[in-house]
C-alpha cells in the first residue's frame, strides 16, 4: 500500500520523488504552494512510509494511479519523471512537470542525452554500501543552505528505503526509455534542469527545445527545487488562475 498526504486548496498537483529518497524531499515546496494548489505527497513503493509491490514501471505506476486525484498536474523529480511520463500516457492528466529528469537516463549508441551506464552503476553502487550516509552526502553537494542540509538529513535518517524498492527503482532508471510515448503525449509539459547535473547530462536542453518543450535551467545540480530561484513553472500559473476567474 502506497502512503499519500493531500492538503492545500485549488488544482490538483501532485509529487513523486526520485530514487532512494522519499515524499518529504518536496517540504519546503509543499508548504511553499499548499495555499495555491491541492497537492498530494506519494511515497513510491518501498519508500518512506510505503510498502513493497512487485514489478517494475508499469506495476509501480499502477498503483500511483490508484491514489491519484482527477485529471491532476504530474511533478516528476529524476525517477519520479520517469513514473510521471509513464502515468501521462496510461490515464488523463492535465499538464506534466519534469524536475532533473528525462525520458531514458542511460546513453546509447542511439540516444546521447543520457549519462553513461557503467557511471550511473558505481554512483548507485556507492549510494547502497550505506545509503543514510550516501544519501546525505549527495544532498551536500546539491545546496549549502544549513537549515534545509538539516531538515533534509532528518528526513533521511527517519525512512528508509527496502532493498528490494532500491533494486526495482535502480533496474526502472536503468532499462526505461519512454521516447515514443513521450513524444505521443499532447498535454502541456515543462522541464527544469541542473546546469551541474551530473545524472541528467544538461545537453538534455537540446532535445526537449527540438521537441518543443518549454525548458528551464538553473545554476544548481541534480535538484533544482531546493535552489532559492526555483518557482513552479508557469503551466501551473496559468491553469491556475484561469480555474479560478
Amino acid at each position: 500500500m502506497l502512503y499519500s498526504n493531500t492538503e492545500g486548496f485549488g488544482v490538483d498537483l501532485v509529487l513523486l520523488h526520485g530514487w532512494g529518497f522519499n515524499s518529504e524531499i518536496f517540504n519546503s515546496l509543499f508548504y511553499n504552494y499548499k495555499n495555491q494548489y491541492r497537492i498530494t505527497l506519494i511515497d513510491l513503493p518501498g519508500h518512506g512510509k510505503s510498502t513493497n509491490i512487485y514489478g517494475g514501471l508499469n506495476e509501480w505506476s499502477d498503483e500511483i494511479i490508484k491514489i491519484l486525484p482527477r485529471n491532476p498536474i504530474l511533478l516528476g523529480w529524476s525517477l519520479g519523471g520517469l513514473l510521471a511520463i509513464n502515468i501521462a500516457s496510461k490515464i488523463t492528466v492535465s499538464s506534466l512537470i519534469l524536475i532533473a529528469s528525462t525520458p531514458n537516463f542511460i546513453q546509447t549508441n542511439n540516444w546521447e542525452f543520457g549519462i553513461d551506464k557503467n557511471n550511473f552503476k558505481q554512483f548507485s553502487n556507492a549510494l547502497q554500501l550505506n545509503l543514510s550516509k550516501g544519501l546525505k552526502r549527495f544532498i551536500s553537494l546539491q545546496t549549502k543552505n544549513k537549515s534545509k542540509l538539516k531538515a533534509l538529513n532528518k528526513v533521511i535518517e527517519q525512512y528508509s528505503t527496502t532493498t528490494q524498492a532500491l533494486n526495482q527503482g535502480l533496474e526502472i532508471l536503468l532499462n526505461t526509455n519512454l521516447n515514443n510515448k513521450f513524444k505521443k503525449l499532447s498535454i502541456p509539459i515543462e522541464v527544469v534542469l541542473g546546469k551541474y547535473d551530473t545524472l541528467v547530462p544538461i545537453k538534455i536542453s537540446h532535445w526537449y527545445n527540438q521537441n518543443h518543450i518549454k525548458t528551464c535551467i538553473l545554476n544548481t545540480g541534480h535538484l533544482p527545487f531546493l535552489h532559492h530561484d526555483f518557482v513552479l513553472p508557469s503551466t501551473l500559473k496559468v491553469k491556475y488562475n484561469s480555474s479560478n476567474t
